[in-house]
């Protein structure tokens, strides 16, 4: 699909969508939500174990990269017994990479049976929080997924949140307490989140920010990824950025079989890229060093974490064998964060690998959240 005929199906989804409003786009803002539909959501394929929670898939305003009003779908997750601790807590939860087609998008995955994470949120729904699920933009929505574009993701992460709370039925309070966390993509989306907020989203009564596996440098992360198995998600970053930004023009740098690669690849879900683009480089690719033309570095450093320290404080973790995002980008974000005077709490993980950095982590993330919720003082190490 080429950018002009992406932008026309971004342009009729957004307006397709308006009537739902009940007015136009004038009279709406981020986190406005216009639809929230009783979803049903399980462990385990052929609809077998029932998380006993009530749920919505929802679908809400929020903001591109370009700052541009969008409308992204995702999840909401409201523990059934009342919470007795008061204003139950909301978690924007950052899921980490799916792939780039509609049918990858978190929201399916709950409600096929297949989304790993679930696991981790359901540490989260036992304490009796309330956890919003982000698909990010063009992920169960029109147009393509700007997957690894991090105003877009941090956007999208807030704007749930927001939507969790103007959804009736679910009565949850707008002054309730509110963390984030997420992994990988989502570490980078939740990373995002925390540096927005502030400015983007500061009625947020924003307690603590977890995030681990954080791909904190895309040119970084492309470089490390050049030629290995995971190239594939290194691509799927460049097809990301090239929908979120259309000055980038990817394709008109490729080559005729880069072309047929890439455009395989606009649909598929993780592994299918892993399998499709593993053992890749870049170079064969395209006809050009594409990440260094000038319209892609500047992209590439807006999206490049750490350059504002977040007012909230900070959960960093990263796997010390992390394959596919270097243990040392995270120690790098965790020293520009510090010294630029955030209060970041930094650990790392003897992981070999960066799955089993999300499987150590969570349950030490999670506990790190809950004393953020508790209002206890939140101690860094910078």
């Amino acid at each position: 699909m080429n950018l002009r005929v992406r932008a026309l199906v971004s342009m009729i989804g957004v307006f397709l969508l308006l009537p739902a409003l009940g007015g136009t786009a004038h009279a709406t803002s981020a986190g406005d939500v216009v639809e929230a539909r009783a979803t049903t959501v399980y462990l385990a394929p052929g609809r077998l174990l029932e998380v006993p929670v009530k749920a919505w898939h929802l679908r809400y305003r929020s903001t591109s990269a370009t700052g541009e009003p969008n409308v992204v779908s995702g999840t909401l997750l409201v523990p059934a017994a009342p919470y007795p601790l008061g204003r139950r807590p909301v978690v924007g939860y950052a899921v980490g990479t799916h792939g780039l087609g509609d049918q990858c998008a978190p929201s399916a995955a709950m409600a096929g049976g297949t989304e790993a994470e679930l696991a981790i949120m359901s540490l989260m729904l036992l304490k009796g929080w309330a956890v919003a699920v982000t698909d990010y933009e063009g992920l169960g929505t029109p147009g393509d997924h700007t997957f690894m574009a991090g105003l877009s993701q941090g956007h999208a992460v807030l704007d749930a949140i927001r939507a969790a709370v103007r959804v009736p039925d679910a009565n949850l309070s707008a002054a309730a307490p509110v963390v984030v966390m997420g992994y990988s993509q989502g570490g980078s989306s939740a990373a995002w989140a925390a540096q927005l907020q502030p400015s983007y989203a500061p009625e947020l009564r924003l307690r603590g920010v977890a995030a681990g596996g954080v791909p904190a440098d895309l040119r970084a992360v492309a470089d490390h990824l050049d030629g290995t198995g995971d190239f594939g998600l290194a691509a799927a970053a460049g097809l990301g950025l090239d929908a979120a930004y259309p000055e980038l023009r990817l394709e008109s740098h490729l080559t005729p079989e880069g072309a047929a690669l890439f455009g395989d690849a606009r649909d598929d879900c993780v592994g299918d890229l892993r399998a499709k683009l593993g053992g890749r480089r870049l170079s064969e690719l395209t006809t050009t060093d594409v990440l260094d033309l000038p319209e892609w570095r500047a992209r590439l450093a807006e999206n490049r974490l750490g350059a504002s320290a977040p007012k909230a404080p900070l959960f960093l973790y990263h796997a010390k064998g992390d394959e596919i995002i270097p243990y040392e980008l995270g120690r790098t974000l965790r020293r520009e964060y510090c010294a630029r005077g955030a209060n970041v709490l930094w650990t790392g993980l003897p992981a070999g690998g960066h799955v089993l950095g999300a499987v150590e982590g969570a349950p030490l993330a999670v506990a790190w959240l809950a004393t953020r919720v508790a209002g206890l003082p939140a101690i860094g190490d910078c």
